[in-house]
């Protein structure tokens, strides 16, 4: 099963409003790269979910519970949205500097590609960030 990362900004949508939502669709994003990576995606996977620009940290979990389906206000088909719910707020932030100074993650898509706003996530780099975050998920 694949993880995953998914960027946003908390001035336009917070994790505690991801929270209580409960499930929303992922939109917005306009990068090819970023669209095949939501393409990609399958229901049941997880994503990090991760404030940038404030913060540039990863505050949550989210699970994958619908996959990519077409955006009826956007008038490419090249991209689209997927449905996420929230799984678990990390009981630790885990920033990007703490990210970037870790060797297990000097690899890492959100490092290598940091203006991307969908990135896969390796299940190695998965464990590293979960125990960082201080969670299972």
């Amino acid at each position: 099963m694949a993880h995953w990362l998914v960027k946003s900004e908390p001035a336009k949508y917070p994790w505690e409003q991801m929270v209580k939502d409960k499930r929303t669709h992922w939109d917005g994003v306009h990068n090819f790269q970023a669209a095949n990576n939501m393409k990609a995606m399958k229901e049941g996977e997880r994503a990090f979910f991760y404030h940038s620009n404030e913060g540039k940290e990863i505050v949550g979990v989210v699970e994958i519970v619908r996959a990519f389906y077409p955006n009826p206000d956007e008038p490419s088909p090249h991209f689209g949205l997927v449905d996420v719910a929230p799984v678990i707020a990390v009981k630790t932030p885990v920033t990007l500097a703490e990210m970037k100074t870790t060797p297990e993650l000097q690899n890492m898509a959100l490092i290598r590609q940091s203006r991307l706003s969908v990135c896969p996530v390796t299940d190695a780099e998965w464990a590293v960030v979960c125990k960082m975050a201080g969670i299972e998920a």
